[in-house]
């Protein structure tokens, strides 16, 4: 008999080889198994327990992150366990973690555009494989029964169970919340999660997972025709990809920014007209000249104004988010725009998949940085102060 402690790597492999049968005979196949678990405890003969992991998390509400070890739920019949390779950063992770949306619970790790390679799959699973490129957005569970469920608009849970993908509470979670990218593994349930194509890198699939569908739903739902005009105001993470989308559509896209040194980048993305808005006068010319606008400043601003560039009967999208989730709106003034108002929240999973498949297809990219783990402070400070070019993309490799 071998010696437990003996140091023949040919017994390290045996000890290798009986984990992952066992492992295996539980219904959960791990890449690399060894070392993952906070606890291996012994039940019905298999190996289960809590997933170690590591990420960057904010500890109260001061917008300062910091390296925390934490532990995941275990890998259920119907999950898979993602090591990550890339997350980026949201301007959604600087409001929520800084509680500009309500009272937060801490240690928090923020992240909503994550990719990575899967490592484990439970023993119901069928849409994943070990190997497979997968990415996760903004949630991670709901009913799954109510008809916006069913019919693929998860976010629009009717029974109000849309699980998002930090700072929810999550059964079976050790921490008693969901934790998000800026970590090294993540788990969730495989109808959650994304098939990267092989035909776009990792890196430039994150921000889709966000960005890329907050701003692709309203955007087809508008149904616009080849050659509509199309306004899209503020020019940051979300904007970028809304002005990319638009013109890969067929739009003559005109982007409204506050940012005089983003005017090159703009045209670069195909915008027909870029218009800096130093002053809200600027706007005059373009009464009623649009046929749609989406707006994704995530701050109070002059609303009213913005909605008389597009026509009345036109369409008018809001999508960023200003602190405390409340935008000022005079009622009465933006009546006699003839405009008609509407929001929109992120996508549903097929929504997602649609645009990423898109994106790849159409060689559509978003502008990014990748940048270390340590840089992520200094990257949060940026992109409160409109200095972001246009996503900044974290390497979980430096966590």
């Amino acid at each position: 008999m071998c010696d437990k402690h003996s140091n023949n790597p040919g017994d390290a492999s045996m000890r290798k080889f009986i984990q992952q049968t066992a492992l295996a005979g539980a219904g959960l196949i791990m890449a690399n198994p060894l070392s993952l678990f906070a606890g291996e405890n012994a039940a019905n003969g298999a190996f289960v327990g809590n997933i170690k992991s590591r990420g960057y998390a904010a500890k109260d509400a001061s917008g300062i992150l910091s390296l925390w070890e934490f532990e995941r739920r275990p890998v259920g019949d119907n999950d898979i366990l993602i090591e990550i390779k890339f997350a980026s950063i949201c301007h959604s992770d600087i409001h929520q973690l800084k509680g500009d949306w309500g009272k937060q619970q801490y240690p928090q790790v923020p992240g909503h555009e994550i990719a990575g390679i899967v490592a484990a799959v439970g023993r119901n699973v069928t849409k994943f494989k070990i190997g497979d490129r997968a990415g996760i957005g903004c949630m991670v569970s709901s009913c799954m029964k109510c008809e916006s469920c069913k019919h693929g608009e998860e976010q629009n849970c009717e029974n109000n169970a849309t699980v998002y993908t930090y700072g929810n509470p999550e059964s079976g979670s050790p921490t008693g919340i969901t934790q998000g990218g800026y970590a090294n593994n993540i788990v969730v349930n495989e109808h959650f999660a994304i098939r990267i194509p092989e035909n776009i890198s990792l890196e430039e699939a994150a921000p889709l997972m966000c960005a890329g569908v907050t701003t692709y739903s309203p955007l087809m739902r508008a149904n616009f025709n080849r050659g509509d005009k199309v306004g899209i105001a503020g020019i940051g993470g979300l904007g970028h990809m809304a002005v990319k989308l638009a013109v890969s559509k067929g739009a003559d896209v005109y982007a409204f920014t506050t940012s005089p040194d983003k005017v090159n980048d703009i045209k670069g993305f195909g915008a027909k007209e870029v218009i800096v808005v130093d002053d809200i006068a600027k706007l005059k010319p373009y009464r009623h000249k649009l046929d749609y606008m989406v707006s994704t400043i995530p701050a109070q601003y002059d609303i009213e104004s913005y909605a008389t560039v597009v026509k009345r009967g036109g369409f008018y999208t809001q999508l960023g988010m200003p602190v405390g989730q409340q935008l000022s709106l005079n009622v009465f003034a933006f009546a006699r725009t003839g405009v008609n108002y509407n929001n929109s929240l992120i996508g549903g999973i097929p929504e997602t998949q649609e645009v990423v498949n898109y994106c790849a297809d159409k060689k559509i990219a978003p502008k990014i940085e990748v940048i270390k783990a340590s840089q992520i402070n200094d990257s949060w400070a940026k992109v409160a102060n409109k200095q972001a070019r246009y996503r900044y993309v974290i390497d979980t490799a430096t966590i």
